[in-house]
């Protein structure tokens, strides 16, 4: 089931008594890690209500293709971008009839057209009509046009009847929706990845930073969920969009980090990866009102803070660990010095001293050590280092 973690899937209910069953889908789809929207269609509004779907779903249902407020931002086809799987579960007779001849008279037939992604089918009716001529033609044209078909399953009806037509039971249309999907990098697997800079208060105006601008953890982050990993990433503060498919965290200090970063390993991740530029001071004291400008001179104490690649690496839950380590000198000498005493699966390094790669700028250069090897990611940009990056991580990851 890890093959559904991140996946997007888009629940198509239409009318029949096994529309009771697709509440019982929605919530499994949901354990496995798959975030789900509903769209229903009138007839199935009459066995299940929307409200019930939209408390499990935790998101509006969608209903009518003619809704102003939906429509105003053309609400059908984001949501048939959205998808990366259509499910119809159940799928009636009239259901399967419009579908297979391209009709677009409701919201969820017009989905189907509009979207790109897959469409599965888990049709459901009574045994006389899954076997009469018309539906098994329909059925046909359907297999043609590359729709899959889960089921039906056979055995006892609502109807009193007995035969082919029952909708298959969810745990068995879970398993077939993971078999659409292809096995990735990082499939099912959880990755903690920080990014951006901390600040460290001198008083309410003024504080301790670094250029970090967060990209090149941002951009390993929208890898890493490429790669179908669940990914949380814990960012300081940055002005960066969210990468999509991504849980984010914000924080500013770097005990806020190093709470949020414990918190993550406590749950449960499989991979860490530290990119973010933490400040290693801060100071003891932060002053409740602006410093004045009353003296040439005014004298900060300052503390360590705590080290969190270090502090992960040494949990008794510790995951796949990645430094990070930008240097302006000796930059390969630092990152193995720290890829040992720091007790790392891996570090990646880089040279900050010019103006070409690393902070701020949109490339990067790394060069990647691991125990027993290395390898040169030249000059690229940070999206493309990042894709790269992932890859070796996943490679020692399952060595």
């Amino acid at each position: 089931m890890h093959r559904l973690v991140n996946k997007r899937i888009l629940l198509g209910v239409t009318g029949g008594i096994a529309a009771y069953k697709a509440a019982d889908l929605v919530r499994r789809l949901q354990d496995v890690g798959a975030q789900v929207r509903v769209v229903m269609t009138q007839g199935a509004c009459e066995f299940i209500t929307p409200l019930t779907m939209q408390a499990l779903s935790g998101h509006p249902v969608h209903t009518t293709l003619l809704d102003p407020t939906a429509e105003a931002a053309m609400g059908h086809i984001e949501l048939a971008r959205w998808a990366d799987l259509v499910l119809i579960a159940p799928a009636s007779a009239n259901f399967m009839a419009r579908l297979a001849h391209g009709h677009g008279n409701d919201l969820l037939a017009t989905l189907c057209l509009a979207t790109g992604a897959p469409i599965a089918i888990a049709p459901a009716m009574n045994q006389q009509m899954w076997a009469d001529t018309s539906t098994q033609k329909n059925l046909l044209i359907l297999q043609e046009k590359g729709i899959k078909i889960f089921g039906p399953g056979s055995g006892s009806q609502a109807c009193g009847e007995v035969g082919a037509g029952r909708m298959l039971e969810p745990l068995e249309i879970l398993q077939q929706a993971a078999e659409v999907f292809d096995y990735q990098l990082l499939t099912g697997k959880h990755v903690v990845i920080t990014a951006g800079p901390t600040r460290e208060a001198i008083d309410p105006v003024r504080y301790i930073t670094n250029k970090s601008s967060g990209k090149m953890g941002f951009a390993l982050a929208e890898a890493a969920a490429e790669a179908g990993a669940r990914v949380t990433l814990i960012a300081g503060p940055v002005n960066l969009p969210t990468p999509s498919r991504v849980d984010r965290v914000d924080v500013t200090r770097a005990t806020e980090m190093y709470d949020a970063c414990m918190k993550a390993v406590e749950e449960g991740c499989d991979v860490f990866v530290a990119t973010a530029a933490v400040s290693d001071y801060r100071p003891t004291v932060t002053a409740d009102h602006k410093i004045k400008k009353s003296t040439e001179e005014i004298h900060l104490t300052l503390v360590k803070n705590p080290d969190i690649v270090a502090s992960v690496a040494e949990h008794a839950k510790r995951p796949f660990t990645v430094g990070f380590a930008a240097e302006t000198r000796d930059v390969v000498a630092y990152a193995q010095g720290k890829l040992v005493n720091k007790k790392l699966d891996m570090i990646a390094t880089n040279d900050v001293s010019g103006s070409n790669v690393g902070f701020n700028s949109d490339n990067n250069a790394l060069t990647v050590i691991w125990p027993g090897g290395h390898k040169v990611l030249p000059l690229a940009s940070k999206a493309q280092i990042a894709k790269q990056l992932i890859e070796l991580i996943a490679i020692r990851y399952k060595d």
